[in-house]
């Protein structure tokens, strides 16, 4: 093909992409590197830039702190994903700066911190007993989803790691037909 050519195509290609409705994108079932779309990832860094577009061309929107905070991957664009945060932000991000460690965020639709507690528990069964009670906002790992449980790993400044089970409805990160085996 013709440098000219193929420079065409490639502004067309652009020009098709920015134009396309965001449910175009939704409706696929994986992305250009052959994963599936959307799902949740986790910021890799302590500090990671959000972009307006796909690109170091494009304007920082905003800047992430939060190491291990979930992203839910709803588009790819060459190396970039365009991210929704658990407050419904989006944004464009440096693939590199996404791992596939699965985290979850706690009732974060409550942020008002004396309601909304979730119960760490030490079965995956109402009647068990509670671990931990978690504020809305706080970060969790994933070992593990079943329908309507997650087993979750959190640090505790007190006694270092604690395990225990929270119902999969109080969280953000996973979804709500989705198994994660240990």
């Amino acid at each position: 093909m013709q440098t000219g050519k193929r420079s065409f195509v490639l502004l067309l290609a652009i020009i098709l992409f920015h134009a396309l409705p965001e449910s175009a994108f939704a409706q696929s079932s994986s992305g250009q590197s052959g994963l599936p779309l959307p799902r949740f990832a986790s910021l890799k860094s302590g500090k990671v830039n959000v972009r307006v577009g796909p690109g170091t061309d494009f304007k920082i929107n905003w800047l992430y702190q939060r190491q291990g905070l979930p992203m839910e991957i709803i588009q790819e664009f060459d190396n970039w994903r365009k991210v929704r945060d658990p407050e419904g932000n989006e944004g464009w991000v440096l693939h590199s700066l996404l791992s596939g460690r699965r985290t979850v965020v706690v009732r974060p639709w409550e942020p008002n911190k004396e309601h909304g507690l979730a119960d760490l528990k030490r079965k995956a069964d109402n009647s068990a007993g509670v671990t931990a009670r978690l504020e809305p906002g706080v970060v969790a790992n994933v070992l593990s989803c079943s329908e309507d449980w997650c087993r979750l790993s959190v640090k505790d400044d007190a006694t270092g790691e604690i395990d225990g089970y929270v119902e999969k409805n109080a969280l953000w990160g996973v979804y709500p037909d989705e198994f994660i085996e240990e």
